[in-house]
């Protein structure tokens, strides 16, 4: 059989589907941390773990081998969450070719060091080209063959189109980019506007409220992601407002599940225990309000996440703080200049 010429490092349910995407292209190799969920999917085609019953093409064959799955690939998709990023991509070395793009489906920043997941690949595999894909990628409904899209940043776009062919289908549209650093900023600080928007929903606000989170979210993470360097328009489309939009909204976004618990007052510790997957935000709101702390940038919505997350206040109190800021135009200055692309 043919192979699709891309592996995927991480049997979770994105991984999953991403491989399965592959498949139609020929074998896709698939790394399992867990030899169960290997053996699920090579025995029986399901990853019952993650996907449920939902079958998987006979293409899709699992390992855990990190060396077996990486070694001879020549695009690498590292669907792994971002605490344990850097430790899995430790364990590829000397296994991945260099050369060989390595593209992050992680979104979330990395605790203590503030790094995105680019800049481990960077400093893991240095000789290897990092790149990001995201977007409004609800995994059970890509899965289910519902029509999606998403979108591939590489420093070289030639790059981006190798992943754009690999997964490209009727079901799932694959568009490109070279803004790395803000698909990787979208990815991140949504995750965090999700917690916000399931909060806010808990408490038993309104769609008002919710378009305000989702609007005001926006502006945070163009914020940030401008003055990391990406661009205005990447957060306009599918990896900033698409993405933003679906997990603030979906039933199905494990981050708005786990504010809506907080919302309905629940302990976190609890919330958390119920759970098999991970919720990006709740790791990434303190490294992201760090993160923008360094670059002078201003996130009173993650803030008080972050602040909710750590203990040091109440849902009703959060929305209380960030309801009596002091009242200021909708846009500063400099912020309308990066909207148009003027250097400020």
């Amino acid at each position: 059989m043919a192979k699709s010429g891309v592996a995927v490092v991480g049997a979770g349910s994105w991984g999953t589907t991403i491989a399965s995407l592959l498949a139609a292209r020929g074998e896709t190799l698939l790394w399992a941390r867990s030899a169960e969920v290997a053996d699920d999917i090579n025995r029986d085609h399901r990853n019952r773990r993650y996907l449920g019953d939902i079958r998987l093409p006979d293409a899709v064959r699992a390992t855990t081998s990190l060396t077996e799955a990486v070694g001879e690939a020549p695009v690498i998709l590292v669907a792994v969450p971002s605490h344990g990023f850097r430790h899995v991509l430790e364990g590829m070395v000397g296994a991945v070719r260099p050369g060989v793009p390595v593209v992050s489906l992680a979104k979330g920043i990395e605790e203590g060091s503030h790094l995105r997941m680019s800049q481990i690949v960077g400093q893991v595999l240095p000789d290897n080209p990092a790149g990001a894909l995201s977007g409004p990628n609800l995994a059970h409904e890509v899965a289910a063959g519902y029509p999606a899209a998403t979108v591939v940043a590489l420093p070289e776009l030639g790059m981006a189109e190798r992943v754009q062919e690999a997964l490209h289908c009727s079901t799932f549209r694959v568009y490109t980019g070279t803004d790395v650093v803000g698909c990787e900023i979208a990815g991140a600080t949504k995750n965090v506007m999700a917690l916000a928007a399931g909060i806010s929903d808990g408490l038993g606000f309104g769609e008002n409220t919710r378009a305000v989170l989702v609007t005001r979210g926006l502006a945070e993470l163009a914020r940030l992601g401008v003055a990391l360097g990406g661009h205005p328009l990447t957060f306009g489309g599918l990896a900033g407002i698409g993405d933003l939009v679906a997990t603030c909204t979906s039933p199905r976004s494990r981050n708005r599940q786990v504010g809506l618990a907080l919302g309905s007052g629940r302990r976190l510790d609890d919330v958390l225990a119920g759970m098999h997957m991970v919720a990006e935000g709740v790791r990434t709101a303190r490294p992201l309000v760090d993160l923008a702390a360094a670059h002078r940038t201003e996130m009173p919505i993650a803030e008080q996440v972050a602040a909710l997350i750590e203990g040091r206040t109440s849902p009703a109190e959060a929305v209380a703080t960030l309801m009596e800021r002091p009242a200021k135009p909708e846009w500063a200055e400099w912020e309308d200049a990066a909207v148009r692309g003027i250097p400020s």
